[in-house]
């Protein structure tokens, strides 16, 4: 992202908070930079966030992730995206749509 500060930020007491674990988030933890981005990168896709998509796609880019892993984990996200759509009211479409 750009280095000016988004909207959010300067618009609630929490952006101070959010800002905080931003920049935690991206320190070393258990999972490596790379791991960090595809997940984040997947949940960009599905919550259809075009900007945080490219953000995120550069981002998994250079901390080494491959073009192929970044297609399977877009892939991923969109079998689980659609099963979890297909599933989250089962008892309903069943009612509905079932035998």
């Amino acid at each position: 992202m750009n280095s000016k500060s988004p909207w959010y930020l300067k618009k609630s007491p929490l952006g101070a908070g959010y800002q905080h674990f931003s920049n935690i988030a991206k320190q070393q933890t258990v999972l490596d930079s790379k791991t960090k981005e595809l997940i984040r990168l997947a949940i960009a896709s599905v919550l259809r966030c075009n900007h945080c998509t490219e953000h995120h796609i550069k981002d998994a880019l250079t901390a080494g992730a491959t073009k192929e892993e970044i297609s399977e984990a877009l892939l991923l996200a969109s079998l689980q995206s659609a099963g979890t759509q297909l599933n989250w009211s089962e008892e309903l479409f069943e009612k509905y749509l079932g035998e």
